[in-house]
């Protein structure tokens, strides 16, 4: 018990160190993302709006001066000064404060959508690095185990047990091995740019990659309801609110506009007559109504805020039913990968028991390298195998996390 409890403590250790590691990754490549400042940058325009809206309209000021004054009874105007105000229907404000705000949620949601892309891309690319890496280190092995095989033959020809054409079979599967790692190099080489794009940085900085990763004993739970909330279908909840506040604004612009002034008119005295209020200046205040009757702009705007419900409502349930079979196929590929990793893990033991017979076959003085070939064949084939399903498993996790986890948490 107390060898399987720090068995499973490296595993632990080894699971949250590579998480927490992919966990660094992501959140640089959000800082440095263009993208996302892209976003950011829409989200603050978008809520200055908020403030732009919740003004009023222009006062309007005006004066004019008579040339040819005209005489009334208490004397002439000599001029003529104005100021006007427009002031929108009661609630109008408030519902184009409503209307921006909800524009403004809507490009927050877009800022959240970004990040979560990016975070499934790093960490696919990352899970990718890790396959090659280690995919590099078994050629390695196997290139290790050759060799010993290659000196094994060697030691035979010497007492007569083998032939030179075993040993250039081992030498040229050495060379091919030995190809396939330069390959997979270049392949590490190209990623490695490809993912220091997504972090936005110097493609020529190295990355940490873990030595060893393993398959958990249990998957996360996986929460299909979850789905519901996931940003790309929230963003249609709030292009929906957004259409609905829009549809309160226009009902409020269809309402009259009601507008206050004041003219002011000076007036000379009268110097022929006596009279009362002589040369008193005129002082006339106003009331103004603005009514819509031949508009028909408001009552198309409410025909084109209905249609437009209807199609985001359609396109959430298409993007929802999508998003579920994408989920299903994340969800059978993760099991598949387990089950392939299972039988890569049985099949390792089964070759590693056959190689024990051959060495033991070579002390005995009976060795088929012929066999020794097929053996290290099938080993490899089973190591390259296993890391391609733990590849799998937690590519295809990321899938899942992407879809249904609420907050941006790594595998």
């Amino acid at each position: 018990m107390k060898h399987l409890n720090i068995i499973l403590g490296f595993l632990f250790i080894s699971v949250f160190t590579h998480a927490q590691q992919l966990e660094l990754y992501i959140q640089e490549g959000w800082r440095n993302s263009s993208n996302i400042q892209y976003f950011e940058l829409r989200y603050a325009v978008a809520k200055e709006k908020i403030k732009e809206v919740n003004t009023l309209p222009n006062t309007q000021l005006s004066a004019g001066y008579f040339v040819s004054e005209p005489e009334t009874r208490t004397g002439a105007q000599r001029a003529k000064f104005s100021v006007k105000q427009k002031l929108p229907w009661f609630g109008t404000i408030t519902a184009r404060e409503n209307y921006s705000t909800a524009m403004a949620e809507t490009e927050y949601v877009d800022i959240v959508i970004a990040k979560r892309k990016l975070a499934l891309s790093i960490s696919q690319s990352y899970y990718k690095l890790f396959a090659i890496q280690s995919k590099q280190k078994i050629l390695e092995d196997n290139i290790l185990l050759l060799q010993t095989y290659e000196k094994l033959a060697l030691t035979s020809i010497e007492v007569g047990k083998s032939s030179a054409v075993d040993v250039l079979k081992l030498q040229m599967r050495q060379n091919e091995l030995e190809q396939h790692k330069a390959v997979l190099k270049e392949s590490f080489l190209a990623e490695q740019i490809a993912f220091n794009a997504l972090l936005n940085r110097d493609s020529g900085i190295d990355m940490i990659v873990p030595g060893k990763m393993d398959i958990p004993s249990e998957d996360p739970i996986t929460n299909k309801e979850n789905l519901q909330l996931n940003p790309e279908l929230i963003k249609y909840d709030k292009i929906y609110e957004s259409i609905k506040q829009s549809e309160l604004l226009n009902r409020k612009e269809k309402s009259p506009q009601i507008g206050f002034g004041l003219d002011y008119i000076p007036v000379s005295e009268r110097n022929d007559v006596t009279i009362n209020d002589n040369g008193k200046d005129i002082i006339m205040p106003m009331v103004s109504f603005s009514i819509p009757i031949f508009n028909k702009r408001h009552d198309s705007r409410t025909r084109q805020n209905k249609l437009r419900q209807q199609e985001i409502t359609a396109q959430k349930e298409e993007r929802l039913n999508h998003m579920e079979t994408i989920l299903g196929k994340a969800v059978s590929n993760r099991n598949t990968a387990r089950i392939k990793y299972n039988t890569q893990k049985e099949n390792l033991k089964q070759a590693k028991n056959a190689e024990e017979i051959l060495i033991k076959s070579y002390e005995t003085g009976t060795i088929d390298f012929n066999d020794v070939l097929d053996i290290q064949e099938l080993q490899l084939k089973f190591q390259l195998n296993q890391i391609e399903s733990i590849q799998l498993y937690y590519t295809q996790a990321a899938i899942i996390n992407y879809l249904t986890n609420q907050k941006n948490k790594t595998i």
